[in-house]
């Protein structure tokens, strides 16, 4: 089967400051590497937009309709230190999720081997009513949630190698035994949560810290020491992928050293756990990642191992 690859192009409109990080740009760059001759037997979709009541899967309606009402008419709102919203944030908004739960749909009917969806705003940082780090709704966090509610998956997996901590995830599934979180992230930096003694209600929590500086080896060796052998273990029905790629040692908000194959071999070892316990179910949401060759060029090399999977 295929992999799909889902975008739309009202993630876009979504506009931020002059000289902010998470900016178009970074989609037209994927969009463009994704167009060349390797990337031909893709199957393309555009997102959906989700409804109120899928995003209020993880977050209060209350929430999600006061974000609804804060679209500006015109120009910028600021909703926190470093995130915005323009007259097109709201629709991107709801087609980051909704590319991220109409691509659950089509790898659990088995209509996709297993799915990339480059969309924006990213999301992890959005905790359960909080909007921070760029982030308005956890698109991944909903896409699991979706899974087990839609489909009846009794357990998910969200993994997400950005560099920084999704602390708007770990906030969600605190509480939650059928979720595990795992994460590697650097530290110290933003948010500034992510430590190895933050487990969860029920130990379903599963931080693997880097230093800055740390490349490639160390970061395999989180996965391989800390990550990997807790997924196995909890043998998720699905694996939702936070796919930040600002762990690229070009990045311009981060100090790790990562490179392009280190996220090939990633997302290599993930499809090889989710064969093992989820019928090779994988989606993946694209979170960060702030230069724009490093940013292409990782996507580029993570749908590659995608569809070789």
């Amino acid at each position: 089967m295929p992999t799909l690859f889902v975008t739309h192009p009202a993630c876009l409109e979504h506009r931020t400051p002059q000289g902010h990080p998470e900016r178009p740009d970074r989609l037209r760059a994927i969009n463009a590497v994704l167009e060349e001759p390797d990337f031909a037997d893709l199957v393309r979709a555009e997102a959906p937009a989700a409804s109120l009541e899928t995003v209020a899967l993880c977050h209060p309606m209350d929430y999600v309709v006061e974000i609804r009402e804060a679209t500006p008419q015109r120009g910028l709102i600021q909703i926190d230190g470093d995130t915005t919203m323009s007259p097109g944030s709201f629709e991107a908004a709801i087609r980051a999720t909704g590319g991220a739960t109409y691509a659950v749909d089509e790898v659990v009917a088995r209509r996709a081997d297993n799915a990339f969806v480059a969309v924006r705003p990213p999301g992890h940082h959005a905790e359960t009513a909080r909007a921070m780090g760029f982030c308005i709704f956890n698109s991944a966090a909903i896409a699991a949630r979706y899974a087990q509610q839609k489909h009846g998956l009794t357990r998910a997996a969200v993994v997400d190698f950005d560099v920084h901590h999704g602390n708007g995830s770990q906030d969600i599934f605190w509480s939650d035994a059928s979720v595990m979180y795992c994460s590697t992230h650097e530290m110290p930096l933003y948010p500034g949560t992510g430590a190895r003694d933050e487990r969860g209600d029920h130990d379903n929590i599963v931080n693997a810290p880097l230093r800055s500086g740390d490349g490639g080896d160390k970061f395999r060796e989180a996965f391989e020491s800390t990550i990997l052998p807790r997924l196995r273990a909890f043998a998720p029905d699905i694996i939702i992928i936070s796919a930040g790629f600002d762990a690229h040692m070009r990045d311009p908000l981060a100090s790790l050293n990562l490179l392009e194959p280190d996220f090939a071999w990633a997302t290599q070892k993930l499809m090889e756990h989710a064969d093992a316990s989820a019928q090779g179910r994988i989606v993946s949401v694209l979170e960060g990642g702030y230069d724009l060759q490093g940013l292409s060029q990782s996507a580029a090399a993570h749908v590659t191992a995608l569809m070789r999977g």
